[in-house]
This record gives structure tokens, C-alpha cells and sequence, in this order.
């Protein structure tokens, strides 16, 4: 069997890179217009659980009276994205990584430039043969897309029941690769725990984390 794994909430914890880049962003932020970055990273957080990404940034900086415009905002994004973060992969996913059957593949969406950063960041290239990072191909080709993992399928010349992949977003994740019956596994971590599946769309086999993985002997 071929692991493949997706990225963010599946082998770690992507608040982490979240915070990492409001801390980015705050120090930006102090450097171009002295807010304190201290502060003003507890307020990005606030913002964050209160109302989500979308609109953080607008309204952070109109929470301080700076221009909300296109230009600005764009320039938190930018501090955000191309920061270089610090992130930790736990212990247990590192051995579950060096005891699987080799070889293994990262299937993550994103855009490329900060997906990049993340893998080298939590220093796990090594252990894949190759990290897809679906956004190099063209945005069509993210999940549900089935064109990295038909690559790796050709790669490897083995059949659709011969890969599994392992990821947490229902919405995605898993749809196109169930009808042509490769086997998927949704580990229940991540801001999609709770989420719900449309029909068709949740993983054959459902994990609570990846220790569990190995038990189900694939």
C-alpha cells in the first residue's frame, strides 16, 4: 500500500502557521506604523476566533485608523504569507512516518509559496518521495481533483486500491478518490472535525489521529 498524506490539520496542528503568520503580521505592522506588535497580536487572534480570516486584516488595521485600502491590506498578506514560520510536527507523527512502508507522497493544497515554507519548516520532505502541492499545477488541479494523485499512481504503476490517502477536509478531500476506489481515511483533527459529510463525499474509514492508523491494516 502507498500512503499519501494530505498537509495542514492532518500531520500538524495548522493554527500553528496561523499564529505564526498573525505574529508576522504584527511585527509588520509595528515596523511600517508603531502599533505595538504585542497587543496587537492577541487583537489578531481575537479577530481571528470572532469572525475567521476573512476579513481580519481589513479590519485590524481599521481598528488602529490606518487606510483601509488595497495596498495596505495587500501588504499584510504579503508578511503573512511569505514569513517564515515555526512550526512543530508531533513526535508521534514523525516515528508513524519513519515506520510506514516506503514510498510515501504529500498531496497538499494552497498556494505554493506558502505550502513550500510549511514543509520546510516542519522538516519532513525527506520522508516522501515527492510533495505535490496542487497549486503548481494550475488551481484546477486542487482537491477534489484527481491529477496529482493520477501522477502518482503512474509513477508507481500500481492501482487505485493500491494508494490511500490520508486527509481531514470531508468537503474535498476524499469525493473523486472514493468512486474509483481507492481506499481514504479522515482523522478527525483539525478545524474539520466536526464537520459534516454530504453523501459520498466522508472517507471510507474514519480515524480519531493518525496513532490509529496502522490498526486499520491497510
Amino acid at each position: 500500500m502507498i500512503y499519501i498524506f494530505d498537509l495542514d490539520d492532518t500531520l500538524y496542528d495548522e493554527r500553528q502557521y496561523v499564529e505564526s503568520g498573525l505574529a508576522a503580521v504584527a511585527s509588520f505592522v509595528e515596523k511600517t506604523w508603531n502599533v505595538d506588535k504585542r497587543s496587537g497580536f492577541q487583537q489578531l487572534v481575537t479577530l481571528l476566533d470572532r469572525n475567521g480570516r476573512g476579513r481580519i486584516f481589513n479590519d485590524y488595521l481599521a481598528h488602529h485608523g490606518i487606510a483601509v485600502n488595497k495596498r495596505n491590506v495587500r501588504a499584510c498578506v504579503s508578511a503573512y504569507r511569505l514569513h517564515q514560520p515555526t512550526l512543530t510536527l508531533p513526535d508521534n507523527h514523525l516515528t508513524l512516518l519513519e515506520s510506514l512502508p516506503k514510498p510515501l507522497y504529500l498531496v497538499t493544497d494552497g498556494n505554493k509559496v506558502v505550502q513550500s515554507k510549511k514543509v520546510e519548516a516542519l522538516n519532513i520532505a525527506h520522508y516522501f518521495k515527492r510533495v505535490f502541492v496542487t497549486h503548481r499545477f494550475g488551481v484546477q488541479h486542487a482537491k477534489p481533483s484527481t491529477y496529482c494523485f493520477e501522477k502518482i499512481r503512474q509513477a508507481e504503476q500500481c492501482q487505485w486500491y493500491e494508494m490511500v490517502y490520508i486527509g481531514d477536509n470531508p468537503a474535498k478531500d476524499f469525493v473523486n478518490l472514493n468512486t474509483l476506489g481507492m481506499p481514504t481515511v479522515r482523522v478527525l483533527t483539525g478545524v474539520h472535525k466536526k464537520a459534516p459529510a454530504k453523501p459520498g463525499f466522508d472517507a471510507k474509514f474514519t480515524i480519531q489521529n493518525l496513532d490509529e492508523l496502522p490498526a486499520l491494516g491497510l
